[in-house]
């Protein structure tokens, strides 16, 4: 059905392909996997597509997709070692805690039973050695000494509990580089979609996004650090209910405040735990982080990345990352050398790097194999106007027919008005997306809620708005990272779109794409600190060191996904990919396992 629509509206000649997603199976023995796809591996995929003509034989990416269909085939006993792990580590911080406590009662009632012998002892002496007495040393220790008693707890539970299980070796994942269009985004999302049933963890993450919900996260545990009402909340249950009197159950208290504190000072692992490998309910197993387009453009980003990234892949994370550099290659301005050293060394030790070495741009090769763009319209004049309000009716009656505004929510507590929407379909300017001071957060936003996005009034870039450019690029990016669809009404055509003026090129876009309208020249950590958020919803102030093949590299993405994104290829997708369609999926599942499980809803 969603494949018949978008053939309606988009016109495409191709018949409908089964990329990324085929029919569904369903039986009950594991209501964790009703759902069973028995989605082909990525190389089957790429083979396929290749046999069907809709993707040109290329020797690099056949490499990759082989590479990639080793890794799917090591997941499925990698994923029940992790399962078996994951039960053993729970009961070793089950058993640890429960002896850290007794281990700690034993201590306050020591120190309770010394402080009623000191009082009795007081009663029976002259005031003299009563006030010698009072300076004895004091049992809570201070400073250094709760640091020494922290350590020594701690050699003690490992003699008792022994040592936290260690986890089975993790298959290399996939480090995957290239130029623009050489198809490396493509067959990391075969490799992802290929995982569903297999790996119950799964992420996939643009660089944009990633680096948002990375500031949102650090911004909330330094709250949290600040504010310290967790740590309050979560010693009051078990302390207070204890038979000791109230200094004792002070002195414990900050026992446990302090331990909690240790565990809170590096903040980049707890974030790593809160944002990747936050796990719904009591399921165990291993993860894959699927990475796009990682890079470094900034000091704040090579720390973050080396150590989430570190946190990750020790814990058994298994990487698959695309870029247009080489790892060695990442870090040419040369920022925080100790720090991208230790990201190099974690990636080359965790990943095995392939190149995908063509030079072909295979989205322009795909497109010229299909017929007119028909969802990117221009120049603007009145027949072009004329189909794109056509295009824009047909596809709200579609999704429901009733078009109203609509308000959805954005990252750092944000939201956003949309002027026009109807079952999944929004409509928009360009200067309302992009001539305000938006950024990667809204994008995300209207990419997450909407599956066919209209845009018109687009302009040819120049220096004069190079600002809502760098905007545009971003929401580009965001649009195709969710599988949206895109419907344009543009002054030319893509591949003038970003040429420029007689005013010259444009900047750099990426390095732009945390910066709002805001000036200053605070660090992103002082800004995080402060909870301080621009308009944009990202950190005002923030600067970025990118080299003039960034640059390049940027608008010749931008160029290559918009061609992309007119493909019958890249459509027949949104119908199955898309967050919208996902959404919808899941509670279908939900519906199923409710029906024909009812045991185990």
């Amino acid at each position: 059905m969603r494949r018949r629509i978008w053939n309606l509206l988009f016109n495409s000649p191709f018949p409908t392909s089964n990329f990324r997603f085929t029919a569904s199976r369903y039986y009950c023995s594991d209501p964790s996997r009703i759902l069973n796809h028995n989605r082909p591996g990525p190389l089957v995929q790429y083979k396929n597509l290749v046999n069907q003509g809709k993707l040109q034989h290329d020797p690099y990416q056949e490499t990759v997709a082989t590479e990639l269909q080793n890794l799917l085939a090591r997941l499925e006993n990698y994923e029940r070692q992790m399962e078996e792990y994951h039960v053993n580590l729970s009961k070793w911080e089950n058993s640890r805690e429960n002896e850290r406590r007794r281990i700690l009662t034993e201590e306050v009632e020591k120190q309770q039973n010394v402080e009623d012998w000191w009082r009795r002892l007081n009663n029976k002496i002259t005031e003299r050695w009563t006030t010698n007495s009072r300076k004895r040393p004091d049992n809570v220790d201070p400073g250094v000494g709760k640091w020494v008693s922290y350590l020594k707890r701690e050699k003690k539970l490992d003699s008792l509990v022994g040592r936290r299980p260690t986890a089975p070796p993790a298959p290399k994942g996939l480090y995957i580089y290239g130029n623009v269009g050489s198809g490396k985004t493509m067959l990391m999302d075969m490799f992802y979609s290929a995982t569903e049933g297999i790996v119950k963890h799964r992420r996939r993450y643009h660089f944009h996004e990633a680096m948002l919900r990375i500031n949102e996260h650090m911004h909330k545990i330094w709250k949290k650090q600040m504010e310290e009402k967790p740590l309050q909340s979560g010693i009051a249950g078990w302390i207070m209910n204890l038979p000791f009197d109230t200094k004792a159950k002070e002195w414990l208290a900050a026992e446990e405040r302090y331990k909690q504190e240790v565990q809170m000072k590096n903040i980049l692992p707890a974030v790593a735990d809160k944002f990747f490998l936050d796990r719904e309910g009591d399921e165990k197993g291993a993860n894959i982080l699927c990475f796009d387009e990682i890079q470094t453009v900034d000091v704040f980003a090579i720390v973050a990345l080396s150590g989430i990234l570190s946190r990750l892949l020790s814990s058994g994370t298994i990487i698959v990352a695309t870029s247009n550099r080489a790892p060695k290659d990442l870090n040419e301005a040369g920022m925080v050398p100790e720090f991208f050293q230790n990201l190099l060394s974690n990636l080359e030790k965790h990943c095995e790097t392939v190149l995908v070495g063509s030079e072909i741009d295979y989205r322009r090769f795909i497109a010229q194999r299909s017929v007119n763009r028909v969802n990117y319209l221009w120049p603007i004049e009145r027949e072009t106007i004329n189909e794109f309000e056509k295009k824009w009716h047909n596809a709200t009656g579609t999704f429901g027919g009733k078009i109203i505004p609509d308000t959805i929510s954005v990252m750092f507590g944000r939201t956003l008005e949309v002027p026009e929407s109807c079952g999944g379909v929004a409509r928009f300017t360009f200067d309302y997306l992009c001539g305000r001071p938006l950024g990667a957060a809204d994008y995300i936003a209207v990419a997450e809620n909407y599956h066919t996005v209209f845009i018109s009034d687009i302009p040819v870039m120049s220096m004069r708005i190079r600002d809502k450019a760098r905007r545009f690029i971003t929401l580009i990016d965001e649009l195709y990272n969710h599988h949206s669809c895109l419907c344009c009404l543009a002054s030319s055509s893509i591949d003038d779109l970003f040429q420029g003026t007689e005013e010259g090129t444009l900047f750099d876009l990426e390095s732009f794409q945390f910066e709002t309208e805001a000036e200053g020249g605070k660090l992103r950590r002082d800004v995080l600190a402060e909870g301080n958020v621009g308009t944009g919803g990202t950190p005002v102030g923030i600067t970025s060191i990118l080299s003039g093949q960034e640059e390049l590299f940027t608008f010749q993405r931008a160029v290559s996904r918009l061609i992309e994104m007119q493909t019958p290829l890249y459509l027949d997708g949104v119908g199955n990919v898309h967050p919208y369609f996902q959404r919808q999926h899941k509670k279908i599942q939900k519906k199923i396992v409710t029906a024909y499980c009812p045991s185990h809803h």
